[in-house]
């Protein structure tokens, strides 16, 4: 299928309208210049922190833990100093949406652009490619290769080629489940396969996935398996810088030595070296990933044949089609601003995280009980969490109701970075003032510091009221007296006499009744 486009000077191109890229791997020309540049860089940062991170250690105390670390069993999650819990919800809640309203303002401002170089498929795609390159050679050579029969050479290089796979996959997944398992005691066990059911199953299917992937799937990922490439039609316009081609620049297309033409000599490089294997000379398409490979190499063409650099670049429609100067949109602002609130929120639950939790719970076995003395008595089971990095002695106070006290023990020390349960037992006078359930504050402070601590709010539980109201009690006589006469017309009526009405259903029915069955 084809479809007409206007060029400059009135010329019209055919240009094939096609709504899959070519079938078959795209095996991606290699080209230097400043964005592959920019691209291996994000490589080796990005790998580097993941390979890097879980090695990473860190004192705490007396003991050497990793320094990230995702201790789930204990529910921790560990970033250097700082241990976060699960009650910090709303910080792991912030965190993402800082990340999304980024990934957000980065697409509206300069398109896919995390896609062409952050982006996890893209660095491994990248990773695994290279070593393709440095094994089967060239792409012309790749080809070749692929479409040529099975043979020993054939099979030993493919082999080796997926060794290498296998084994950077394999070591991928390793270091992803060393996050979850200290990596320094997961890597003995390996030698014997000696791991859990869990970490079994992360480390083959995450060796699975990144093989399959970054291997195999390739650019198929960009195009037809992620949203992103989707709806990012919804989050750009006429005014993001996008990588374009300038048509009216660019066309009509000949050769370098041809009078009359435009800059684009339809040499196809911008092609070879695409990795999703698109031509951008046919307008904006949702499976390119903004990453600039194709910028520098018609770059180094133009440089060859003496023309100026730019026939493609990050630029605006706006800008490509002259229609006007490219501007900020609101959009874009409104996305800098939630993100920059939302970063500033994320920093204060940090910094204003308390130091201790207090969580109560009530004994559900015994709700109340009546000492000797008249005094009512409430247990509660107090949970403790001390988020410092030191031992430390708390002690338990209540507030809020009159008269009462806490019966034995008050204190309670807690581990650091730990929880401990303290049992409390709260005494108050049942002098018939208070009934039914009382608010009651448990408050737990540390010893000598009484400004760091944390409070929660239960309920105390006296005795209901026994009594009713005259007016209830004469609002009821009526209804009493009834009940008792007909209890008493019940109890002098005789029984049927079963002969008389011998023969009849109905005699079964109240033989049944009042003499048992028949």
């Amino acid at each position: 299928m084809n479809t007409d486009t206007t060029l400059a000077g009135g010329a019209v191109r055919a240009v094939p309208l096609t709504f899959h890229p070519r079938p078959g791997t795209v095996h991606a020309r290699a080209v230097s210049g400043r964005f592959n540049t920019w691209r291996w860089a994000m490589v080796w940062l990005t790998q580097l922190v993941f390979y890097g991170g879980v090695w990473l250690t860190w004192r705490d105390g007396d003991t050497v833990r990793p320094a990230l670390w995702m201790d789930i069993p204990h529910e921790r999650l560990y970033l250097f100093d700082q241990v976060l819990w699960p009650q910090d919800a709303l910080l792991f809640a912030f965190v993402l949406i800082v990340a999304a309203l980024a990934l957000f303002f980065v697409t509206a401002l300069a398109g896919r652009l995390f896609c062409g170089f952050a982006c996890p498929q893209t660095v491994y795609t990248m990773m695994f490619t290279w070593v393709e390159a440095r094994i089967e050679g060239k792409p012309a050579a790749r080809r070749a290769l692929d479409a040529a029969p099975w043979a020993p050479r054939k099979a030993a290089i493919k082999g080796a080629k997926h060794a290498l796979w296998l084994a950077l996959a394999a070591w991928t997944a390793i270091t992803f489940v060393g996050y979850f398992t200290p990596i320094r005691d997961l890597l003995p066990r390996l030698a014997i396969w000696d791991v859990g059911m869990w970490e079994g199953f992360w480390l083959l299917f995450y060796a699975a996935f990144t093989y399959l992937q970054a291997g195999f799937a390739r650019e198929s990922v960009c195009q037809h398996m992620c949203p992103y490439s989707r709806f990012q039609g919804v989050m750009t316009d006429a005014h993001t810088r996008q990588v374009g081609y300038d048509r009216r620049r660019g066309e009509p297309r000949a050769s370098a030595r041809s009078r009359g033409a435009g800059d684009c000599v339809d040499c196809t490089i911008c092609v070879q070296v695409c990795p999703t294997g698109i031509d951008i000379r046919n307008g904006v398409q949702y499976a390119c990933i903004n990453c600039g490979l194709c910028i520098d190499a018609c770059d180094t063409v133009m440089d060859r044949v003496g023309r100026a650099r730019g026939l493609i670049r990050f630029a605006s429609e706006n800008a490509l089609s002259g229609r006007g100067a490219t501007t900020v949109q609101p959009r874009v602002k409104m996305y800098a601003v939630l993100f920059l609130l939302f970063a500033v929120l994320g920093v204060w639950q940090m910094v204003t995280r308390p130091e201790v939790r207090l969580d109560v719970l009530r004994d559900r076995g015994v709700l109340m009980r009546e000492t000797a003395d008249g005094r009512i008595e409430n247990a509660y089971l107090l949970k403790v969490a001390n988020l410092t990095r030191e031992e430390v002695e708390y002690v338990a106070q209540i507030d809020g109701l009159p008269g009462a006290t806490i019966v034995g023990n008050t204190r309670l020390r807690v581990a650091a970075n730990s929880v401990a349960s303290l049992r409390l037992t709260v005494s108050a006078p049942d002098d018939g003032m208070l009934r039914g359930a009382q608010p009651l504050d448990i408050v737990v402070a540390r010893l000598g510091r009484p400004d760091e601590n944390a409070s929660e709010r239960s309920r105390f539980l006296f005795r209901l009221r026994r009594f009713r109201s005259s007016r209830r009690r004469r609002e009821n006589a009526p209804v009493q007296r009834f009940a008792a006469r007909r209890r008493v017309a019940r109890s002098a009526s005789p029984a049927p006499n079963i002969a008389q009405v011998s023969g009849s259903g109905t005699a079964t029915m109240w033989a049944t009744k009042y003499a048992g069955p028949l």
